[in-house]
Formats: structure tokens, sequence, C-alpha cells
């Protein structure tokens, strides 16, 4: 902001040495060409009146000079009205032994009077709007971008009660919205995590209880057997049932535990609807179009036929973005193509990249969660990008497969058609 302050300042500044400049200019111009004009027509008439008289003068054929006077009584040199004239510009000669009175007229300066005010009025508009357009900046740019700059670094910080006004620029209302979006997401994202790791510490402390009962009474009647307690064999038999079930017991709480491991821990959201095939490939030809041409890469995508589709616009370009990442990452860097095909009521969305280094017997394993293949070498990666497009494209009522033909990787999304 004080930078700006500090550039409007130097603009006024510029302004007005811009029209001082000017000014002088046009005056000191115009008065110098009205002097040199009557000036050069008074030596001429001199001439004339030397050469041929008085009576020889035509003053029509002068711009400037209205009127000449001769003083007809030389030795009158106090006549007032002749030497003090009647308020108008004239200059005094003396041609041939006598007085000559010249009136002249400066209509040429009046023409750069006009002109300079013209000047003025030109300088005056273009000032105005040039301090309009940084007014406008400052006011509807920079002044609300100023007060939400710091929004993201509070967001990175795990400040989500930070307040966010609501913008009336019409540049930044959703940016502000979205931002404002992110926050009630990312606190919605922390009190989640929050619940869920207070019910991961009920299950647990919950489970400990649970199996610590039967292990207790496993632990009793081992003992007793141990120590030959029962007298018959009857009472034996009765023991170890008691400890069969009470394993029993214990192995369904694990049975439970893993259950509830397997679940969908992630949580993903999906929004089913209808949507614009072309939306979603726009959207991704946008995002990887630079991309690719800064990595060098060859990226085509094949003509195909608009249609609606059945599915969460968001998730699905989340799903063919997660693929494209896997193509930039697990391919050889020369090229990568998107085909759109055709099968039943489905549209194949289908990402193909040369250089497939997987072997085709761990093709089954690349939608399990945290499972990375034997190509990875020292990419970075969790496991999860496959298995989160899975996920999601079972939600869309999609599925997702991949196949390897002829050293190309090809992953495919089949979306449903409205």
């Amino acid at each position: 902001m004080k930078k700006l302050n500090r550039v409007i300042a130097i603009v006024v500044i510029i302004f007005l040495a811009v029209t001082v400049c000017a000014n002088y200019f046009v005056l000191s111009t115009g008065s110098n060409d009205e002097k040199r004009i009557y000036r050069v027509e008074i030596n001429r008439i001199q001439n004339e009146i030397e050469e041929a008289g008085m009576d020889s003068i035509n003053l029509d054929k002068y711009s400037c000079i209205s009127k000449l006077t001769l003083l007809e009584n030389q030795g009158e040199l106090t006549n007032t009205a002749f030497f003090e004239g009647d308020g108008s510009d004239y200059a005094i000669r003396w041609i041939s032994g006598d007085y000559y009175r010249f009136d002249y007229e400066t209509q040429n300066n009046n023409i750069y009077k006009t002109v300079n005010i013209g000047i003025n009025i030109f300088i005056g508009i273009l000032f105005v709007i040039v301090i309009a357009v940084f007014l406008y900046i400052k006011y509807k740019l920079i002044k609300p971008f100023h007060t939400i700059k710091n929004i993201p670094y509070e967001l990175s910080k795990g400040n989500l009660s930070v307040g966010l006004k609501q913008s009336k620029s019409r540049y930044f209302d959703k940016f502000v919205w979205g931002l404002d979006m992110l926050r009630e997401k990312l606190e919605e994202q922390k009190q989640k995590d929050l619940d869920m790791q207070k019910e991961k510490k009920t299950l647990v402390l919950s489970l400990s209880h649970d199996i610590k009962t039967p292990l207790s009474a496993i632990k009793l009647y081992s003992k007793a057997l141990i120590k030959n307690l029962y007298d018959n064999k009857e009472k034996r038999i009765e023991a170890a049932q008691s400890i069969n079930d009470l394993a029993d017991e214990i192995e369904n709480y694990v049975t439970d535990i893993i259950k509830a491991s397997s679940d969908d821990f992630l949580n993903l959201e999906v929004n089913n609807g209808e949507f614009y095939l072309e939306d979603l490939i726009n959207k991704v030809k946008a995002y990887y179009s630079e991309k690719l041409e800064v990595h060098k890469i060859e990226f085509h995508i094949d003509k195909y036929s608009n249609c609606l589709i059945k599915g969460d616009l968001d998730r699905a370009v989340e799903v063919i973005q997660n693929i494209m990442e896997n193509a930039i990452k697990y391919g050889d860097g020369r090229k990568i193509t998107i085909r759109i095909g055709n099968e039943e009521d489905c549209r194949l969305v289908t990402v193909t990249n040369s250089g497939c280094s997987l072997s085709k017997n761990e093709l089954p394993y690349m939608f399990n969660s945290f499972w990375r293949g034997s190509n990875t070498g020292n990419n970075s990666g969790s496991g999860l990008g496959l298995y989160i497009c899975r996920s999601l494209m079972l939600k869309m009522n999609g599925d997702i497969f991949a196949e390897c033909k002829d050293h190309e990787m090809e992953l495919t999304a089949v979306f449903r058609m409205m």
C-alpha cells in the first residue's frame, strides 16, 4: 500500500512538471512568434514609407497592423493621444524625419492561449483518468487482497478460527468464499480426526477390558489342568471346552478389530449428480497441457463425442488427475494419451503412458491400499492414489481397471452415462 501511495505521488509530480513545461513552452513560443510577426510587418511598412511615402501603404496586406498614424505637427511631442495611445498595443517609429505610430493586434497570441487551454484540459483529463485507475487498483484490488493476505498463512499454522469477512470485490469474492470453504473443510476434518482418535482410544480400552476377562479365565483353567486339580476326565474335558469357548470369544474380538481397520478410513465424500464429459476433459487438459510441455512429454487427447455422465465432477477430475500423476511418475516421459471409448451405457476414459515397467502379475494388486509396485524405485508415495481412485469410482457407480499392452500402461476409468 505504501509503495502504491509513493507511485501515485510520483505520478502527480510528473503530471505537474509536464503541465508547467507545456504551458511555458506554448506561451513562450506564442509570444516569440507574435513579436516576430508584427515587427517584421512594421519593418516592411517602414521600408515602403521610405521608398514611396505613406500614401502607398495598404494595411489590408498585413495581419497584425491595424492602424498607421502620422504625427501631423512634429513639434507637438507632448501630444498625449499620439504617444500614450488609447489602451491598444502600438509602436512609435521615426521614419524620414517624421513620427509614425503603428497600432497592432496580437491575434495569434489568442490562438496560442486557446491551444494552451486545450493542452491543459487534455492533461487534466488524462491526469484524472490515471489517478482514477490507481485509486481503483488500490481500493478494489490491493486493499481487499491486503485484508486477506495472511489467511493462508494462518490456515497453514492450524488457526482455523480465523475470521473471513465477506468481500464485495468482484475479483476476490470467489477467492474469499473458497478460502472460507477450505477453512470449514479443514475444521471439519480436524474435528473428525479428533473424534476418530477418541473412538480408537475408546475401542482399544473397551477391547482390552473385554479380552482381559476371557484371558484371565483361560489362565485359570490352564493352571488347574497343569496342577491336575480335576479328579475326573469329565471335568478336564469341561475345562478344555471352556478354554476353547473363551478362545473363540477372543477370536471374535480380533475379527471385530480387523473389520474396523478395513473400513473406509479415508471417509471419501461423493456428491453424485450429472456433468458433461467435455467439462471433465477440459479441466484435465487445462491443467496438464502446460505442465507436460514443461516436462517435454508429448500429450494428446483423441477426438470424442460429448455426453452427459453420472457422478461428481470434482471427484472425477481427482480420479483422472491421480491417473495422470501416475503416468508422469512411472512412465518413460515420452508420451501420454487420453482416449474416450464407448461400451453399452458407459464412457471409458483411458489414460495411456509409454513405458510400462510393472509386471503383469502385479496388476491385480494395483488398487490395494498401501500397495506399491516393484517399479516405484526412488519415487515417493503412500500407495493410496489408485486405491482412492477405485473407491471414488465405485461410489460414483463406476469402475477402474488397468492393463499393460505393448510396453504401455493403460488405466481406464468407467463412467455411467445418463
